[in-house]
């Protein structure tokens, strides 16, 4: 069988190519089967995917060794993601209250704060604390001057990770809400990049909620950053 494997960030780099990789698998073929023949057609690229440096994505999850492959799998290859180290998506659009939609997004243009505590506020008269984080783009990282920031996501994991790590600061801290936006595309230096705001009865849970919420944003979301340096185009696989 012939399988498509999406590439995203510094993969693109090391492979020389922006389009997709095309693997041919026998019929019952399973993730380390995949692995196997990308050690052949790429050994540099084999030894991260089996130091598990480079994690291979089926339907939106990470996927394990014997996971067996499909043609119509979906299929990535991730590299750490910007922010930290290293079941298809049953939901649509149509079926997510279009208000909770807008509690977890992903975009491109630029977002107001004021709107987005707004809109925190409204979900509950109970809030009584509201703390945020606002990511920004800086010019300079890892001792380098940067012009601009470009950010890649991987369309529909992205989101689905974002909606997850709301769930969870829902369920596992006494908080009333959250809300997580991150942008992508080209971003000038000085421009928002990613906001957290939580709603919460009190202050020190919604601090407590606030710093997990981005913590883990960074941890688990497909999401790359490229920096524009003196040097040339930099992929950023970690950073605080």
């Amino acid at each position: 069988m012939t399988l498509t494997v999406k590439l995203f960030g510094m993969l693109k780099t090391l492979l020389k190519q922006d389009a997709d990789l095309t693997v041919e698998l026998s019929a019952e073929g399973q993730v380390s089967d995949l692995i196997e023949k990308i050690q052949a057609l790429n050994p540099e690229l084999g030894e991260l995917l089996l130091k598990k440096k480079v994690l291979v994505s089926v339907n939106h999850d990470i996927a394990h060794g014997e996971t067996v492959l499909t043609p119509t799998d979906e299929i990535a290859l991730l590299p750490p993601f910007a922010g930290g180290a290293t079941n298809r998506e049953s939901e649509t659009m149509s079926t997510v209250d279009a208000e909770e939609a807008m509690l977890v997004r992903v975009q491109r243009e630029n977002f107001s704060i004021d709107e987005e505590i707004e809109r925190v506020k409204q979900r509950s008269k109970r809030i009584g604390g509201i703390a945020t984080f606002l990511g920004t783009a800086r010019d300079r990282s890892q001792g380098r001057d940067v012009s601009s920031i470009t950010f890649e996501h991987y369309e529909g994991m992205a989101q689905k990770k974002l909606r997850e790590i709301r769930e969870r600061a829902l369920q596992d801290f006494d908080i009333i809400e959250a809300l997580i936006l991150h942008r992508y595309g080209a971003i000038d230096i000085g421009e928002n990049i990613v906001l957290i705001v939580i709603g919460a009865e009190h202050r020190a849970d919604a601090f407590k909620a606030c710093k997990w919420c981005i913590d883990e944003l960074k941890q688990i979301t497909p999401i790359w950053k490229l920096e524009q340096t003196p040097e040339g185009e930099v992929w950023v696989e970690q950073h605080p």
